[in-house]
């Protein structure tokens, strides 16, 4: 499967953005912006953006018969494979949808679905803290490039990412 990239300085959030290009009658694509105002987590929670991390949703029509649930376990592999091939260290997927390196979250998921006219749409959201991570109380973070000694920046990692969603996913 093909993403073609849509990129933008500032969002509210980029599962917003893809739900507005599905609308617009595109099939798939991925959704990157430099800075998002509203992004969420699940359950409503309020994902924290800080600059030079990477904010991006992966969208594509999806065959109605295939498992969400698959998908989702899916999605967390193919992140945790993109990560590894840049950064040498254990992540670990904490069930259903966050990566987490030495016990602290570095990404997380948040996966939705959508109708619209005949079709069913997955919408994966995908934050991962590259720079910098949130102060959360109870709830430890961390990010990639405390790990790394050669900074990465958000676009290898979505450029990883990308090639990895296009050569697996085959929804």
């Amino acid at each position: 499967m093909k993403l073609k990239k849509y990129l933008y300085k500032s969002v509210t959030s980029t599962n917003d953005v893809a739900i507005k290009k599905i609308r617009q009658g595109f099939l798939s694509g991925i959704v990157i912006s430099k800075k998002q105002t509203k992004g969420r987590g699940r359950y409503g929670n309020k994902w924290i953006s800080i600059k030079n991390n990477l904010f991006m949703s992966v969208f594509f029509s999806l065959n109605r018969n295939k498992s969400l649930k698959t998908l989702t376990f899916t999605t967390c592999k193919l992140v945790e494979k993109s990560l590894l091939n840049l950064i040498k260290i254990k992540i670990k997927i904490k069930k259903p949808n966050d990566l987490l390196i030495n016990k602290k979250k570095v990404c997380g998921i948040l996966q939705e679905t959508i109708f619209y006219k005949t079709k069913k749409f997955v919408i994966i959201g995908i934050g991962i803290n590259v720079d910098r991570s949130p102060i959360i109380v109870n709830y430890p973070t961390t990010y990639v490039n405390f790990y790394t000694k050669k900074k990465l920046t958000s676009a290898k990692i979505y450029n990883e990412i990308k090639k990895n969603f296009e050569k697996y996913i085959k929804y």
